[in-house]
């Protein structure tokens, strides 16, 4: 009986891995997140200062945005990357639920790829950053989004607290301290 339950956990094992490495990824330019070309310990630290309090992005698109893209990269790269084997599966799952959430508040389709949603919201982003509302505007307008550009700016510029988000980056960050 003993051998039995332990081939069954064996078996559950290699197939949560090989569930975890479908998980939709997508990258990042280089020193996206700061001169380091580590994005990951960027990312990690950027969403979690920024989901931290609804206060942090109010009125800040561009930081929105710039959360927005840490939690969409974080939830394929934590789960697919060797460099992340040893966390939590419970925090990876739960980065998984922070993508659908900040998804959700964003008025993102579900269905779309990751590298689309984070190429869109980088291009997004930029034209914020230039002041450019018009070229941001037809960013906005991409097929990506359920709601109208006006609405996914109000969305971006009023981010309501996330609590999956929050908890899973702010959980992130702190195995992210253990590992080294």
């Amino acid at each position: 009986m003993v051998a039995r339950v332990r081939v069954l956990l064996l078996c559950l094992g290699v197939a949560a891995c090989g569930a975890i490495q479908r998980v939709d990824t997508s990258q990042l330019p280089p020193g996206f997140y700061g001169l380091l070309i580590d994005n990951d310990t960027g990312a990690i630290n950027e969403a979690s200062w920024a989901l931290g309090s609804p206060d942090r992005t109010r009125g800040n698109p561009v930081e929105t945005l710039r959360a927005a893209v840490a939690v969409e990269y974080l939830a394929g790269e934590l789960n697919v990357a060797p460099r992340w084997a040893g966390m939590s599966v419970i925090t990876k799952v739960q980065m998984l639920q922070a993508r659908a959430e900040m998804r959700r508040a964003l008025d993102i389709r579900p269905d779309v790829p990751s590298q689309v949603v984070v190429s869109v919201e980088i291009a997004a982003m930029v034209d914020l950053e230039r002041g450019d509302g018009a070229a941001a505007q037809q960013v906005l307008s991409s097929p990506i989004f359920t709601q109208p550009p006006q609405q996914v700016l109000q969305a971006l510029n009023n981010l309501p607290t996330l609590p999956a988000a929050r908890s899973a980056t702010a959980a992130a960050e702190l195995e992210q301290y253990r590992s080294i």
